[in-house]
Formats: structure tokens, C-alpha cells, sequence
């Protein structure tokens, strides 16, 4: 009796959800948790530096960057589903994709914001500016300030949906989207600045 007992209790184990593992879901992480491997870091005397901290991705500024800098993957992506998590403290922030490095780091095209007064905004970073934002009122509802907050960036053709802690905010078809690009992190020019990253994953669309 006690044998049947543990099998049924090892199948019912293997039909809970969330422990099939991340590899079932066609998830690959873009952060390792360690440290930034596959990822371009600003220049050292750009006044922002990206550094690794229990597990997260952390971008700090001193306040005096001459431009937006950018810690980037150095591989391209297409059709795809990101997601992210982010804490914001202050300052300006946000998740670029289908964007383009330039050799002195700069970083034009879509942008997911973070940070206050700009959640639920869809900007192109160095091209076109604002191109869609959810209602304010509710965007900063949707916010958990001071803690970890959800997006999922969903792009296929030219088409991007964007979830934040798993309210639709963008849903926008627009025939200028590049076809592929870089993904990267923002810290902005102004104020000393802090930003958190972690548990980022894509998984690439047919």
C-alpha cells in the first residue's frame, strides 16, 4: 500500500504545472544570473556602468552621461516573446528591441518605458519619439512601485504587443518596425539613476 501511495504521489507531481522546467516552455534565458556574457556594456567613461547583483542586472549612472547609454545583447532578434522583469528607482528607463548599435553606443528604435509618468509608453528611441501610450491613470496603477514589476514583449512581423504585469498596454501594427535588431537596456541621461533587470528570457517565433 505504501508503494502505490508514493507512485500516485510522484504522477501527480509530474502533471503540477510549473514543474515540467523553463526548457518545456521554448524559453532561453538572455541572462545568465552570474554575470553579463552576450551583452555589450556602454564605454567605460560614459558615466553608466551595468554590473551583476543577486541575480540581477543593476544600471547605475552618476548623473553626468552626456547621451542615453545602453547595455545590449550582441545578438539580433526577430519574430519573438520577451519577458522581463523590472524594479525602477528613479530616473528614466526601458527595454529597446528590434533596435540598432551604433559603434559609439548609441541606440535608435522601439523602446518599452520605465519610469515614472512614461509606464505604458511605446517610444522610438533616436528616430520617431512617442508612438503609442496607455491611459496614465491606469498605467500607474498597474505599477508595484518600489518592487518587481512584469512585462512580456511579444513582436511578430510587424506587429508588437506589450503586457505589463499582465495588462495589455500596446497592441500597434506599424510598417516602419525593422524586421530585426538588438535588445537593450536603457539608463538615461540626467539625475544619478538605479535600475534593476532580471529573470530575462526570449523565446524566438517561427
Amino acid at each position: 500500500m505504501t508503494s502505490i501511495r508514493l507512485s500516485l504521489a510522484f504522477a501527480a507531481m509530474l502533471v503540477v504545472p510549473g514543474l515540467a522546467g523553463a526548457a518545456d516552455d521554448g524559453f532561453t534565458p538572455l541572462f545568465n544570473g552570474k554575470d553579463l556574457t552576450g551583452w555589450i556594456q556602454p564605454a567605460e567613461d560614459s558615466g553608466s556602468r551595468f554590473t551583476v547583483e543577486e541575480g540581477a542586472i543593476v544600471g547605475r549612472t552618476n548623473g553626468k552621461l552626456k547621451k542615453n547609454e545602453f547595455l545590449a545583447t550582441e545578438k539580433s532578434y526577430g519574430d519573438f516573446v520577451l519577458k522581463a522583469k523590472v524594479k525602477f528607482k528613479n530616473g528614466n528607463s526601458g527595454i529597446q528591441f528590434r533596435s540598432e548599435r551604433e559603434k559609439n553606443g548609441r541606440v535608435t528604435g522601439p523602446q518599452c518605458d520605465v519610469a515614472d509618468g512614461y509606464w505604458g509608453l511605446l517610444y522610438e528611441e533616436g528616430r520617431r519619439g512617442i508612438l503609442e501610450q496607455f491611459d496614465k491613470a491606469k498605467a500607474a496603477e498597474l505599477v508595484k512601485k518600489g518592487d518587481w514589476n512584469d512585462f512580456t514583449i511579444e513582436a511578430k512581423g510587424k506587429h508588437v504587443v506589450i503586457h505589463l504585469n499582465g495588462t495589455k498596454i500596446i497592441d500597434r501594427t506599424d510598417e516602419k518596425f525593422d524586421a530585426k535588431g538588438i535588445i537593450a537596456l536603457q539608463t538615461h541621461v540626467g539625475p544619478a539613476m538605479i535600475v534593476w533587470y532580471k529573470d530575462l528570457e526570449i523565446k524566438e517565433l517561427p
